[in-house]
């Protein structure tokens, strides 16, 4: 009985082995203007509907250690402490912006 090989295609736009999707866009750091829908590098937007989270998480000033790179600072912005989603990012924003000199 022969053998057959098969091969998985690999998708290089929006797959992920984890078995979600994840969108590329520009981001503001090559020229654009950051918006919540497109926030600065760092800036991660969190939608958790089974926990009730919505907000953003910043990351900044990466060190190596043993376990990997791990962020030297980082900051949760949720929506609701802070009147909303844009506001959030507005907070997010400017907290980058701080620490970012600091590092």
């Amino acid at each position: 009985m022969p053998t057959s090989k098969t091969t998985r295609k690999r998708s290089t736009a929006g797959g992920s082995s984890r078995g979600g999707s994840r969108k590329t866009t520009a981001r503001s750091s090559r020229g654009g203007t950051a918006s919540p829908s497109n926030p600065s590098p760092g800036i991660s937007r969190i939608d958790q509907e089974s926990r009730r989270t919505h907000g953003y998480f910043v990351r900044v000033g990466y060190k190596m250690t043993d376990g990997g790179s791990r962020p030297t600072a980082s900051a949760y912005f949720g929506d609701a402490s802070h009147g909303g989603r844009k506001k959030a990012w507005e907070a997010a924003e400017a907290w980058l912006k701080k620490n970012k000199k600091s590092r």
